[in-house]
């Protein structure tokens, strides 16, 4: 494990010299994860390394369309967070390239297992499950009862008072279609998102909104990854989170190099700095409430407790495939987006 840990660090050292004698001090950073997370270890890399971090903040969703839209001239160098199924399709379309970071080791075997099914072109940074959150005021306030289980939101007094991001654009909400569909089989997983979208009030573009919305008050029930509906509890709302009865999916939060990187030696030195102990453990500075992958990293002890959800067998090679992926996205715009509410 040390051996694993000096030469990590000698590269990044060499990297430093060699670098700034060439002056390639530069790295383009594309983040799906929560801000103020992303600005931080794009801030503290380059602290850590004098390399000049260019970040840009998006939804895993906008990320890979992005990354597909450049592909034949990249603007990008690493893509750092949001959920695992998107960098899995850009793994399989060769978007992204194949690297074997000296980390490895360090990491649990689920964060391992996820670099291995895409040919090495990404790896798992955190994990987290799947469920939802509600506001306990506004739920009192409205005289609804409280939800347990994910067909409890298809009740009708339910109606206008949830809210989940759209698939297309969010991570967390294809990973919710693709939980439906696996927990319910596909006829009736497409039956409960039909009978959710009567009770929509809005579609987000990014994950995390429909719990930051309750706990402001705008609206009551979010559907969202739970670390996102604990960060808002943490932070004071009066958020309640739920774990599914009938079991829930859960994201591998992943990272990935971006092929024709302009700045590969760069890309590869925030890769390996970024499943450091060290690196993971600045989750806790801002309330990110993931699962790390490095086995030493620390976890916060309000995050969900992992061994005590009920976890699905997710497919993740199935359901981060493109041709999957396409196919779902299809059925839920012609079959569930277009029904009035």
């Amino acid at each position: 494990m040390k051996k694993i840990k000096v030469s990590a660090a000698a590269s990044l050292a060499a990297l430093m010299v060699s670098a700034g004698a060439a002056s390639a001090d530069n790295l383009t950073l594309y983040c799906s994860a929560q801000e103020d997370w992303c600005q931080l270890m794009a801030r503290s890399f380059e602290d850590a390394t004098g390399i000049d971090v260019d970040m840009t903040r998006k939804s895993s969703g906008e990320t890979f369309a992005q990354i597909r839209a450049e592909a034949s001239n990249p603007k990008g160098d690493v893509w750092w967070g949001g959920t695992g199924d998107p960098h899995l399709q850009a793994a399989e379309e060769g978007l992204t390239m194949e690297y074997i970071s000296p980390m490895r080791e360090e990491l649990h075997d689920w964060a391992i297992n996820q670099a291995e099914s895409a040919g090495n072109r990404t790896i798992g940074i955190y994990s987290g499950a799947l469920g939802y959150g509600y506001n306990t005021d506004l739920l009192a306030a409205n005289g609804l009862p409280e939800p347990s289980c994910w067909k409890d939101l298809l009740k009708p007094e339910y109606k206008g008072h949830v809210q989940m991001a759209n698939p297309n654009s969010s991570g967390t909400a294809y990973t919710t279609l693709a939980s439906m569909v696996q927990i319910f089989g596909e006829d009736e997983g497409f039956e409960f998102m039909k009978g959710l979208h009567k009770n929509i009030n809005q579609y987000t573009k990014s994950g995390s909104a429909p719990i930051k919305a309750a706990g402001r008050g705008e609206n009551t029930i979010g559907i969202v990854f739970m670390h996102d509906a604990v960060a808002q509890a943490v932070a004071g709302f009066p958020v309640k989170v739920v774990a599914p009865c009938e079991g829930t999916g859960y994201e591998i939060g992943s990272m990935s190099i971006i092929d024709g990187a302009r700045n590969e030696d760069e890309a590869k030195a925030f890769y390996d700095w970024a499943l450091s102990a060290e690196a993971q453990n600045l989750a806790l500075q801002v309330n990110a409430f993931q699962v790390p992958s490095n086995k030493s990293a620390q976890t916060s002890d309000s995050a969900p407790d992992m061994s005590t959800i009920k976890l699905i067998d997710y497919d993740f090679k199935k359901y981060g495939s493109s041709d999957e992926r396409k196919r779902l996205l299809q059925k839920w715009d012609e079959d569930v987006s277009t029904l009035p509410q």
